[in-house]
């Protein structure tokens, strides 16, 4: 290809596309918001907080390989049969004893986030609810009932 075809294509190519920036965007509206408020359901929030308290307990209650079958020293049955193996020479009992150790961490960080997500989320819905009411107490129609964000929006022009 010579180099005088190879400009017409790249000045045709220009040509035929015009290359323009695009926001990631709705178009613009001039009517406001669309008449639909924003809804925020809190039983949603309380819902998965309960969830994940009951699979806390739930964890808390079956993963506990290394006290499950407690001895009168507090070793699980698990922990047990791994110094026996190592009593004995097997290797095997060292990697059941750091299976044992892994698990464990691992089962308290599991058990750490399911409480977490629990408390953070009671402590949500019961926060959201209360901001509610206090908006709710601010922005009233004049009957009494609650300002719509289509309404609200009219200020923000």
């Amino acid at each position: 290809m010579a180099w005088d075809e190879w400009e017409k294509l790249k000045a045709d190519a220009a040509r035929r596309s015009t290359t323009h920036m695009r926001l990631n965007q709705l178009p613009a509206d001039p009517g406001g918001g669309g008449g639909a408020d924003l809804v925020v359901d809190q039983d949603d929030l309380g819902a998965v907080g309960h969830e994940a308290f009951v699979l806390y307990g739930e964890l808390r209650r079956t993963t506990d390989i290394a006290g499950a079958g407690a001895d009168k020293a507090g070793a699980g049955s698990t922990t047990q049969s791994a110094a026996v193996l190592k009593s004995h020479g097997f290797e095997m009992g060292g990697a059941l004893e750091t299976t044992v150790e892994v698990w464990t961490s691992q089962a308290k960080s599991v058990l750490q986030a399911c409480a977490h997500i629990s408390n953070h989320l009671d402590f949500s819905k019961k926060l959201h609810a209360e901001q509610d009411a206090r908006i709710a107490a601010v922005l009233q129609g004049p009957d009494g009932s609650a300002e719509s964000v289509s309404e609200l929006d009219k200020y923000f022009k």
